[in-house]
């Protein structure tokens, strides 16, 4: 680490922050300011000297004995990149994960439309759990706040990936269609299972 590059820079990379936290600067124009022709600027190379202090601090956190609240914290948050990577992957070309067009616009247009699905799938799962948490607290059920807090909305398992599907916006209406729940106490089938 050199201590010397980021105390010559230390000013100009408070400015910096300072401008980021009240969107004053672009990200392009940052981009600028850290790199030319694929080179580090004086700038460019503090901060990156800056940033090995924070990965040399993360990486001791995660190996340190001391406490195990980072690690875990650094784990559930992977936990979930993995599940949203996990049901981008199922959701895109039904299972197959392929990207398919040649061309870079194209491949924006399939990766936003990716996006826009995945988000989709993700809303209609959360709007699902808050009614059956609504649902069950109304029917008595004790359910901790906590154990709300681990719920996930990126599940898959009862969504068909492959086939037909029909909109019919106006039958059903904006808000409404949400299909009725299976009583708590219920065994789930086989199919269910596998």
């Amino acid at each position: 680490m050199n201590r010397k590059r980021i105390a010559t820079r230390w000013p100009d990379m408070l400015r910096v922050a300072g401008s980021l936290i009240t969107n004053q600067v672009r990200a392009y124009d940052l981009l600028r300011m850290f790199g030319r022709e694929g080179h580090p600027t004086p700038l460019g190379a503090a901060f990156a000297e800056y940033g090995r202090i924070d990965r040399t601090m993360h990486l001791l956190a995660l190996i340190g004995p001391v406490d195990d609240t980072y690690r875990r914290l650094t784990n559930r948050q992977l936990t979930v990149q993995e599940s949203r990577h996990r049901l981008a992957r199922a959701i895109c070309h039904g299972g197959r994960g392929q990207i398919h067009q040649a061309y870079r616009e194209g491949q924006e247009d399939q990766l936003a439309a990716l996006g826009l699905v995945l988000n989709a799938v993700v809303l209609w799962n959360t709007r699902y759990l808050d009614a059956a948490v609504a649902q069950l607290r109304a029917g008595g059920h004790d359910i901790k706040d906590e154990d709300v807090a681990r719920l996930s909305p990126l599940e898959d398992r009862r969504i068909t990936f492959l086939g037909r599907y029909l909109f019919n916006i106006k039958a059903s209406g904006p808000g409404q269609g949400l299909r009725p729940f299976r009583a708590p106490d219920a065994i789930e089938d086989d199919e269910d299972e596998a």
